[in-house]
């Protein structure tokens, strides 16, 4: 350091292990300010330089971008906060990245490994799933298949079902069952719409909240019995699905209802829906039934009970 206690923009940067360039650039930044100028003009720099490069440095190792570095300085007493703050954006965005990784590793062994045949449909299916993956087109997808005046607190609630997060760490197949998920959500075909599904949407439900509360309802009970494999079959839950859809048209159960109803649902059947909802299941692999798989459970109960009341 000069006798006046300050150094040259070559002297700070031999201090700091950096390069002349490296300084100006921080400088010229405004997150190092100088001190003063000699009487031919250099940059001069005062005590407090040489830590608040080495810290500037630190933070650039953390690979904040130097807007956030600027941030992070300017709060002196809240460095410790903003640092945090700053830190844990990173944090989020390098989990974005490594997840996007993640996907791209797992989608070219899914390419590589598959048989030459269907490498190209493959390419094709993987190659419109952005990476990370986008559960947009999904929540759109449902978005439209149920009623306009659904409360948002029940759409919400089909979404957490409907919706699956992809795993952050995929295997290959898990790759290509999202992917299939995604190419049926934006399919243009109206055959793959539920909005088709009468199950989902009849014209005359009069009131859609309390017939969705009333579905959920009965697809809890009807757990039990799928989780064990049991036939579909007449009880509280069948009891409870027919209720629902029922009171939702301001009607009594009966047994003309149940025959209506059956008839109702059985045309308003679309594989591409019950694929989605297999689809879904197999993403998530949890053991809970599918709001799809417990629908046709219920489904398969009510026929069951229309033909026994037939006969």
């Amino acid at each position: 350091m000069s006798p006046d206690g300050m150094w040259s923009i070559g002297e700070l940067a031999g201090q700091a292990g950096v390069t002349v360039k490296t300084v100006r650039f921080y400088s010229d930044r405004g997150l190092l300010p100088e001190a003063s100028r000699s009487s031919g003009g250099h940059r001069r720099y005062g005590p407090d330089a040489l830590e608040r490069l080495r810290l500037i440095r630190s933070l650039r190792t953390l690979d904040l971008p130097v807007p956030e570095v600027g941030r992070v300085l300017e709060h002196g007493e809240g460095l410790a906060d903003t640092l945090q703050d700053a830190i844990d954006v990173q944090l989020r965005e390098l989990g974005s990245q490594l997840t996007a990784l993640r996907w791209r590793e797992a989608a070219l062994q899914l390419i590589r490994d598959c048989p030459a045949e269907e490498r190209a449909d493959r390419l094709r299916l993987v190659g419109r799933v952005s990476t990370p993956p986008s559960t947009a087109p999904m929540a759109r997808f449902w978005r439209g298949a149920l009623p306009v005046r659904l409360s948002s607190r029940l759409v919400s609630s089909i979404l957490e079902y409907a919706v699956p997060l992809p795993p952050a760490d995929p295997t290959p197949a898990q790759v290509l069952t999202f992917a299939r998920l995604y190419a049926i959500a934006t399919a243009p075909c109206p055959a793959t719409d539920p909005r088709r599904s009468a199950g989902n949407r009849i014209d005359d439900v009069r009131r859609p909240d309390v017939l969705y509360d009333g579905l959920f309802d009965a697809y809890t009970l009807a757990a039990a019995g799928l989780k064990t494999n049991r036939a579909p079959e007449r009880g509280q839950a069948l009891d409870c699905f027919v209720a629902a859809h029922a009171e939702s048209r301001g009607l009594q159960d009966s047994t003309e209802f149940r025959r209506r109803l059956n008839g109702l649902l059985s045309r308003a059947a679309d594989p591409m829906v019950d694929r989605y909802w297999e689809l879904t299941g197999e993403l998530t692999g949890s053991p809970e039934p599918t709001l799809g798989a417990a629908h046709e459970w219920m489904r398969a109960s009510l026929k069951t009970d229309v033909t026994a009341a037939a006969g």
